[in-house]
């Protein structure tokens, strides 16, 4: 026959009040590779040339012959101050690129504060549609390249 045994469990003492960092390390090393594979995700191959800050202070209202697109609080276009529907705007603003020699493609864009930001997204895809190289946001009104352009001194585009 069998016999039977008895077990007991005596306790140790005082419990053990060591932290065990082993599952720490297993997830602070997770979350590390998480952020190694994830970050790389993250980058946007936006090409965006800024400034120099010496720069920026000494440029000056671009020639009044220079394009200039403008969009004012209620999100009409203008291309030098003359004011141009959505679907005739890239165009026209190709009229006038097309008298450009190729390098010399360059558009500057002013928006009103108030302006909605998708109706700026239109004219930049417009106006990269249209052929236009270089574009550059001013963050200043323009007042004196507008007033020179609706004076007549800029190139009117080709017949």
């Amino acid at each position: 026959m069998h016999k039977m045994r008895k077990f007991s469990v005596k306790p140790q003492g005082r419990p053990n009040s060591d932290i065990n960092v082993t599952p720490l390390v297993d997830v602070v090393l997770v979350l590390l590779i998480i952020f190694m594979v994830v970050t790389p995700l993250l980058e946007k191959m936006l090409r965006v040339r800024v400034p120099d800050a010496e720069q920026s202070e000494q440029q000056e209202v671009p020639p009044a012959a220079q394009l200039v697109v403008s969009l004012d609080s209620q999100g009409q276009i203008a291309i030098n101050s003359e004011k141009v529907a959505d679907a005739e705007f890239p165009e026209k603003l190709k009229r006038f690129l097309a008298a450009r020699s190729p390098g010399d493609r360059l558009v500057f864009f002013t928006a009103d504060d108030a302006a909605k930001y998708p109706r700026l997204v239109v004219a930049l895809d417009g106006a990269r549609q249209a052929g236009a190289e270089i574009m550059t946001m001013t963050t200043e009104p323009m007042a004196a390249a507008a007033a020179a352009a609706a004076a007549g001194a800029a190139p009117a585009p080709p017949q």
